[in-house]
């Protein structure tokens, strides 16, 4: 049993410890928050469960009760939030974006080396079962032609952008943009189906209201093939993800929670259903068994992804404060 704290205290964080706690192998101990009664407010919806309050970061870092902390505030302060944690030897599971900057990534993954901890980038989709299931059917489309990866969603928090406030998605000096909050889950997904591109591309839509991207088109460039990835907070799709081979194309409706995988036959004309539906299940499994051939296949993906999308806005003028002060 893994006995870990939380940092953030929004939706996603319910839905990680809900999915932790199913596997059997993690127990949430500990709930950091700046405010005593947000903390517990929190805490209160576990009841039965013996859970430590904390309101400073370093009160949490060094709870002896706890191995592990699950990440998810803001963007722009995961960097210093794991980084405190891991220092302490705690292992972390942080949420994507994982950092702002290459450098700071590498930064965290250097601690938890030489802590001999793990670090793991939370993109829960890329262990999905129908995930696994598409990266395995690859193979029957023969040579790859190229694909289509699409996450395009309205948030309703750019209403709140056209009257004017500046939400922390969709301003840069939080490390928000479509790019890093939707973009990075297509990004991850060609990354783990084919690989580091050779090279990329953006052509984003530039909000004049925060100066941040709101959507974009993406193009990711491969040996023989390219990837076209399209991803939004500002509009919305109903289109696909598509993987195009000489021998036919693979289907998923959605990038995330793929409901199925359909084979697609260019001759029969006809589709063929692959199978059907995790992530905490997996973290446990590395972290119990010290799987650091796992590790390190995360941690290379990890930085394949944020090499892509700080390319791409440095490319476009879309930076963070941290590169804006020329700290990395």
């Amino acid at each position: 049993m893994i006995n870990f704290g939380i940092i953030g205290t929004n939706w996603i964080t319910h839905s990680y410890i809900a999915g932790a706690q199913a596997t059997g192998k993690w127990n949430l101990a500990a709930v950091y928050s700046r405010k005593e009664d947000t903390a517990k407010e929190f805490a209160s919806k576990y009841e039965g469960q013996k859970i430590s309050i904390h309101t400073t970061l370093e009160s949490l870092a060094s709870d002896s009760n706890i191995s592990a902390v699950y990440i998810a505030s803001p963007n722009s302060l995961h960097y210093e939030h794991a980084k405190l944690i891991l220092e302490t030897g705690k292992h972390v599971v942080l949420e994507k974006p994982a950092t702002c900057t290459s450098a700071q990534l590498s930064t965290l993954f250097e601690i938890a080396h030489s802590k001999k901890v793990v670090l793991i980038e939370a993109f829960r989709h890329l262990h999905e079962k129908n995930m696994i299931t598409l990266k395995k059917s690859l193979g029957k489309l023969g040579p790859i032609f190229g694909a289509s990866l699409n996450y395009a969603q309205y948030s309703s928090r750019y209403d709140a952008v056209l009257a004017g406030e500046r939400p922390n998605i969709f301003t840069l000096d939080f490390g928000g943009g479509s790019l890093v909050d939707l973009g990075v889950y297509c990004v991850a997904a060609s990354i783990f189906l084919f690989g580091a591109p050779k090279s990329s591309k953006y052509y984003p839509v530039i909000l004049e209201q925060t100066g941040a991207d709101g959507g974009g088109t993406l193009t990711l460039e491969y040996e023989g093939f390219a990837v076209t990835i399209i991803a939004s907070k500002i509009f919305a799709s109903a289109a696909p993800s598509e993987v195009f081979g000489r021998n036919g194309t693979l289907v998923v409706p959605t990038i995330t929670d793929i409901e199925s995988v359909t084979y697609l036959d260019p001759k029969k004309k006809g589709e063929k259903e692959l199978n059907l539906k995790e992530e905490a299940e997996e973290y446990a499994r590395i972290i119990g068994e010290g799987d650091w051939e796992a590790v390190g296949r995360w941690e290379e993906l990890s930085k394949a992804v944020i090499a892509v999308t700080e390319g791409c806005r440095r490319e476009n003028g879309l930076l963070f404060p941290v590169e804006r002060e020329g700290k990395d």
